[in-house]
């Protein structure tokens, strides 16, 4: 069982019995950042990357603020997807054990009356979509006066157009001495300049990518020809205990990709930006319960999506630049867990790999198959 770190030594009893209950040890360099600056109610913008525990450098300060005897809504925390949305309400659920603190979900598509009845019961913590927590607000039914803390997770995602005018609105519904801070895995300067308009005096954290490369990762990839990608994918998804996120730069890739797996009689999950909420939950539960041993998906269908014991990130198309390599390889490996990180790369391609692995001080290892198993090169 894990000691409590010094950073958390002082926070309430039920914290310090979940992170003992979660085999954590050490906690990231978000955490040691950006903890301490949130307790003290500072208002700040934290760039780390995939992976590096981002939830928890929030959730656990945001939790030893809340007054579990006050029922009423007293921090919101907003993200652009439900699955992101669903996940954050499951950590607070799991690491809010023993306090007596509520939350609840709120995500566009949902039904209105059930989520009404939910905010009958005086939850504490709210997690929800942009839309949905604004349409709330706007009926008078979600009231902002006692919220203590707003929290933009993925804040790039937040800061869009498309929602950027509904989050601005939603953090003018609270009091002046709100606090807002704001994560994402990148923060492009249109993000940054734009978050600053409901920021106070923000503090910066940025995590260096070079800081949060996990030492329990292997990176390692294949060399074939661009038509043999599919063979070298089929074995990677017979190896066994495999559970895997395969990563495609386009949908119309996907879908060439897929018609040949499903033509194989190959079992896998699909994940794309014109995938439906009934066939992305499915997806992802076929994915979790071991039922598909790779779900394949575009970037941006992956966005913010936490699958708890994935084995192995696969490239199978290589990806632009090395902060979208560690976007993707962070799915595996997550606060300190081992993983594969996998490449499939064409002979042009591996000077590219090589190349990226220069940049993020990486070792890449080649390897190949042989009767079914993965070894060195020989």
């Amino acid at each position: 069982m894990a000691d409590t770190p010094q950073i958390l030594s002082e926070l309430k009893p039920f914290i310090k019995s979940s992170w003992e209950k979660s085999g954590f040890e050490n906690p990231t360099p978000i955490q040691l950042n950006a903890i301490p600056a949130i307790l003290e109610g500072r208002d700040i913008i934290a760039e780390s990357p995939t992976g590096t525990g981002k939830t928890l450098a929030y959730l656990l300060p945001l939790l030893e603020k809340i007054n579990p005897d006050q029922k009423s809504v007293q921090a919101v925390i907003l993200a652009s997807s439900r699955e992101l949305v669903m996940q954050i309400a499951e950590e607070v659920r799991v690491w809010a054990a023993g306090s007596g603190i509520t939350a609840a979900a709120f995500i566009g598509g949902a039904n209105v009356n059930r989520q009404l009845e939910k905010l009958k019961k005086r939850p504490q913590i709210v997690a929800g979509t942009p839309g949905r927590i604004n349409e709330l607000i706007n009926m008078k039914k979600l009231k902002m006066h006692e919220v203590k803390i707003i929290v933009l997770d993925e804040g790039d995602q937040l800061m869009v157009p498309e929602h950027m005018n509904t989050v601005r609105s939603i953090v003018k519904s609270t009091k002046k001495d709100r606090q807002v801070v704001m994560f994402s895995a990148t923060l492009p300067p249109h993000t940054e300049q734009a978050v600053q308009e409901i920021v106070s005096e923000p503090e910066l954290i940025r995590i260096d990518r070079k800081e949060n490369v996990n030492d329990k990762v292997d990176h390692i990839y294949f060399v074939c020809e661009k038509r043999d990608k599919i063979k070298v994918l089929e074995k990677i998804i017979r190896l066994p205990e495999i559970k895997a996120l395969g990563f495609v730069n386009d949908i119309a890739e996907l879908t060439i990709l897929s018609e040949k797996l499903q033509y194989k009689g190959t079992e896998f999950g699909v994940l794309h930006g014109e995938s439906d909420k009934v066939q992305r939950e499915k997806a992802i539960k076929n994915l979790r319960s071991g039922q598909y041993p790779i779900l394949l998906a575009t970037d941006v269908a992956a966005r913010g999506l936490d699958i708890k014991g994935l084995t192995a990130v696969v490239h199978i198309d290589l990806p632009i630049n090395s902060e979208q390599y560690v976007h993707r390889s962070g799915r595996t490996g997550r606060a300190g867990a081992s993983g594969t990180v996998i490449s499939i790369v064409n002979q042009r391609e591996e000077k590219d790999l090589k190349r990226l692995a220069r940049d993020l001080d990486l070792e890449v290892k080649r390897k190949e198959f042989y009767k079914g198993e993965i070894v060195d090169e020989r």
